[in-house]
């Protein structure tokens, strides 16, 4: 029988973590954190899905598209997880601009169906679409901290920023299409008045 790899090896006791490369930084690098705030995206993806499925209000087409998304914020993270002069070498996957084509059709298929906005939104309503509120803001910070890290002079993966992006705007006008499905009205902000 084959022995399992360990989840556990050790070799982070004393702080510092390896990239794809074998090159050894301390867990505090501003890389570290730009790849582990990417796989946080990802879990609190995993977790509006999951929030999403008992209510039946999205369509296999959803779920498949979200896979994608999944995959290809993995991508993201296995790319920020090595040096741009070593991607060719471990043939990394890329963010394919045909995804952020498909994110767009989405929005404008969901957005036909939405209200026209005529006020800010705050985020709540459904429960499943507030938390693609707290989605979306943690997708803005990761493109955030992606603009900082090319700003330091490091090469961004392929179609990297343009995906952040559209994510951003997917996952507002979703957590609006959800409250719509839901029947739940959304939460409308009110400037005050002197």
């Amino acid at each position: 029988m084959t022995k399992k790899s360990a989840v556990y090896t050790r070799s982070g006791d004393k702080g510092e973590t390896s990239l794809v490369s074998g090159s050894r930084l301390a867990k505090d690098d501003f890389r570290i954190e730009l790849y582990g705030d990417v796989d946080e995206l990802n879990s609190h993806l995993g977790h509006g899905i999951s929030l999403l499925t008992p209510a039946k209000i999205m369509n296999d087409d959803f779920y498949m598209l979200m896979s994608q998304v999944q995959s290809s914020l993995f991508d993201l993270g296995s790319q920020l997880a090595c040096e741009s002069e070593h991607w060719e070498k471990f043939q990394l996957p890329q963010i394919e601009i045909s995804l952020i084509d498909d994110l767009e059709k989405k929005i404008d298929l969901m957005d036909e169906e939405l209200p026209k906005l005529k006020s800010f939104i705050l985020p709540g309503g459904s429960q499943a679409a507030s938390y693609f509120h707290i989605i979306r803001t943690v997708c803005r910070r990761v493109e955030r901290k992606l603009v900082h890290f090319s700003n330091d002079g490091h090469e961004l993966p392929q179609n990297s920023l343009s995906l952040l992006n559209r994510l951003s705007d997917y996952f507002f006008v979703l957590g609006r299409y959800i409250n719509l499905k839901m029947s739940v009205a959304e939460v409308l902000w009110q400037a005050k008045k002197d």
